[in-house]
């Protein structure tokens, strides 16, 4: 029997939801995402001092907690909840889903701020359970990341963004490298969970240290997350899928600009410490931005077919929104270094904080489209077919592999997904899937889980 999502091997009839049922939640729990997200750029708009569709000053305050917590932390609990495959997962991008709208439209953020503490819990619960079905270690360092996440949410009742950005850092950061070993598991090294932990695991310590030491600590946590990213970029198969055609190369370039963006703000926390001013600002759109919306647009196209049943076919055009978010970002971090001795920087600065408001909302309306286009294919396939059944798409069956080779005997011995199997690693994930990668949170089974 195929492997389930996070070991789950028990019978679909002790399941407590059903697939049907799931496949609406994930359409209607990912809108206070996207809520968030929206209302985060209008924020960022504001506090850029630029025409914002609706301006407020309370909202502006609130910008970093509505697109870390409210939208990254929506999403990554949607596709942990999904992996998980029990109903009361789902509680937890609900709860940060809600705890964003309350954010946003109440006067009073205390609602807000408990509802997020009460979703980062649950987060932590639903990547526990996950770790106990499979004791793998990428899965407990995915747990470790949300407990940064929930860290964060509880000092944030306290606290200031600025103070409590180590660990808002530590959490993402630590996060997407779980799912890039846990994705990529067939390319990566042997002992590439050991150091998986090892570096993952100072980052903890480094992070919590720059809250209580803040110039030193800063200082340490930008020389581990320049190793951690190293040791990424040296062995995640983006290297090698950069050099394919379609979906793998787009994949490729976008994780390969977000490490080179991590590696930005790590040099100027080694550089400056506690990150002030122009530094702050540096560092802050370097990870959100430059690193972790880029590995969102690399992914969407696996995960949204997970999480959302609907299928985001690979198009050219997804490469605009790419190239500009890169673009502006590094426009605005010149006009940042720059600003002390061009005082027509500062211009430079603005171009670019509204290009990067820009790129994300004309990735969003790419990917609707490509959602569409992609939605037309099979039912125009099933017309053209006798009787109106579709066969398999002849351009996915013989689509060849990321980089030309016929995958590894190890990978060619991991079940196909059949009816009623994980509901992350959809059919249509995989056939887009580079060489080396498996469908996330769908890791590989270990020798218990292979025996009968």
């Amino acid at each position: 029997m195929a492997t389930q999502v996070g070991g789950d091997r028990r019978p679909s009839t002790q399941r407590s939801s059903s697939p049907a049922a799931r496949r609406g939640w994930g359409r209607w729990l990912l809108l206070p995402g996207g809520f968030a997200l929206l209302t985060g750029l209008d924020a960022g708009l504001t506090l850029a001092g630029l025409p914002a569709p609706v301006p407020s000053d309370r909202v502006a305050d609130l910008h970093g907690p509505l697109m870390v917590i409210g939208f990254l932390g929506t999403v990554i609990a949607l596709e942990r909840a999904t992996a998980l495959r029990l109903a009361w997962g789902f509680l937890a991008p609900a709860l940060l889903g809600a705890g964003a709208l309350t954010l946003a439209l109440l006067p009073d953020p205390t609602l807000g701020r408990l509802l997020a503490i009460q979703g980062a819990g649950t987060a932590v619960v639903v990547q526990t359970v996950l770790w106990r079905r499979n004791a793998d270690p990428a899965v407990a360092v995915g747990a470790l990341a949300v407990v940064h996440l929930l860290a964060a949410a509880l000092l944030l009742l306290r606290l200031p963004v600025a103070a409590v950005l180590p660990l808002l850092v530590a959490f993402i950061v630590t996060m997407i490298a779980a799912e890039r070993v846990e994705l990529a598991r067939l390319a990566m090294p042997r002992g590439a969970d050991g150091r998986l932990v090892a570096l993952t695991g100072a980052l903890a310590l480094v992070a919590g240290a720059a809250i209580l030491w803040p110039d030193a600590g800063g200082r340490a946590l930008g020389v581990v997350l320049a190793g951690l990213t190293a040791w990424l970029i040296r062995h995640d198969v983006a290297r090698r899928t950069i050099r394919a055609t379609g979906l793998p190369r787009f994949a490729a370039a976008a994780m390969l600009a977000g490490y080179a963006w991590l590696l930005v703000a790590a040099a100027v926390l080694v550089v400056g410490g506690q990150p002030l001013g122009g530094a702050y600002d540096v560092v802050v759109h370097a990870t959100f931005l430059g690193f972790a919306m880029s590995m969102v647009m690399a992914h969407a196209p696996v995960i949204l077919p997970a999480v959302l049943h609907v299928r985001l076919p690979y198009r050219p055009w997804l490469y605009l929104p790419l190239v500009l978010l890169h673009l502006t970002l590094a426009l605005r971090v010149v006009g940042h270094l720059v600003v002390a001795h061009l005082p027509d920087a500062h211009t430079a600065w603005l171009v670019g904080a509204a290009g990067n408001v820009a790129a994300l909302l004309v990735f969003i309306a790419a990917a609707v489209l490509a959602v569409a286009l992609g939605a037309r294919a099979p039912r125009r396939r099933r017309q053209a077919q006798p009787g109106g059944r579709a066969g398999p798409p002849a351009a996915q069956a013989a689509q060849p592999h990321a980089d030309g080779c016929a995958p590894s005997r190890r990978a060619r011995s991991q079940p196909r997904p059949t009816a009623g199997s994980a509901t992350v690693g959809e059919e249509t994930a995989q056939d887009e899937t580079a060489q080396g990668e498996t469908a996330p949170g769908d890791p590989t089974p270990t020798p218990r889980e292979r025996q009968p």
